[in-house]
């Protein structure tokens, strides 16, 4: 079995779903369907030894493994999943309006992609090699914006394909590189508690977006020392606090102008930027363009 051999099928004249690409031991699909009034199952086959990927970007999907076992992933959620017993075949019912982006990669891709870092793929190390694995994780703002560009780009097909494979590897370096499973760098981070208030902490910076509090006032109001936050931030989204919260102004500013419904003074105020100019320097930093010049290329 290969990675050609995935197959997502839609029992309907149109899917709402692309074959973005498949070769070298990866794969990709993305879905979005707003054309249809009611929601439409994805008939999934994907043979045994396959790492899957299926993000929610934007509604719900349902995973219909059999009359007697279903599970939802939530907007903003990921499964993980590998099995290396059998094949796996399953309906996938997405909301109407979802968004959503299924990756494979084959275990013999992942072990070239991560040669000299074994510790990385704990998973498919020793004894766990014959184990499944079905985990459901949060993914970080810089999976959600790399994702996102899957949907936002105006390529011709050829680069279409080559941007994707880019994206696809920027994903599986990113959620490799977290490794919640692994707490000795902060080992207080096994605590299911500690994990719900960065995580809370996490919401409020978003929430909070134009006008994020300090890290001693964030920790106040969570109920957490600075320590264990920056700390366990660190650890559970590989960003600091202040870069955290950057990116994801960047990110968003990113997506304003992808929109082409603001100019650049317009975003910058929405993002909380008193100042234009400064948000210019941040954004200028960031992408190594101006948003001015930004915008022009679009």
């Amino acid at each position: 079995m290969t990675i050609n051999d995935i197959n997502l099928t839609q029992n309907t004249a149109e899917r709402s779903f692309e074959y973005e690409f498949a070769e070298n031991g990866l794969s990709l699909y993305t879905g979005l369907d707003q054309k249809s009034n009611e929601a439409r199952a994805v008939q999934c086959e994907v043979p045994s030894r396959i790492i899957q990927f299926y993000f929610c970007l934007e509604g719900q999907l349902a995973f219909n493994f059999s009359p007697h076992y279903q599970k939802q992933l939530q907007s903003g959620h990921y499964f993980f999943m590998y099995n290396p017993q059998k094949e796996l075949t399953f309906d996938m019912l997405p909301d109407l309006g979802s968004k959503w982006v299924a990756a494979y990669s084959t275990v013999d891709k992942l072990h070239s992609l991560f040669v000299d870092e074994a510790e990385v793929l704990t998973f498919l190390n020793g004894e766990n090699a014959a184990k499944l694995l079905y985990d459901e994780r949060e993914y970080s703002a810089a999976v959600k914006w790399a994702l996102e560009s899957l949907f936002t780009n105006d390529l011709s097909a050829a680069s279409r394909k080559i941007f994707a494979k880019g994206k696809l590897l920027e994903v599986l370096a990113l959620h490799f590189n977290r490794r919640p499973e692994d707490m000795e760098a902060c080992p207080f981070l096994r605590d299911e508690k500690t994990r719900t208030q960065i995580k809370l902490a996490k919401n409020e910076l978003i929430e909070r977006m134009t006008q994020p509090p300090s890290i001693a006032e964030l920790a106040l109001e969570i109920g957490i020392s600075e320590y264990k936050l920056k700390s366990g931030f660190k650890e559970m989204y590989g960003n600091t606090v202040g870069g955290f919260i950057l990116d994801y102004k960047m990110n968003s500013a990113k997506a304003l102008l992808d929109s082409r419904n603001y100019q650049v003074s317009e975003v910058a105020y929405a993002l909380g930027y008193g100042n234009p100019s400064h948000f210019i320097t941040a954004f200028k930093k960031k992408y190594q363009i101006t948003p001015k010049k930004y915008l022009q290329q679009l």
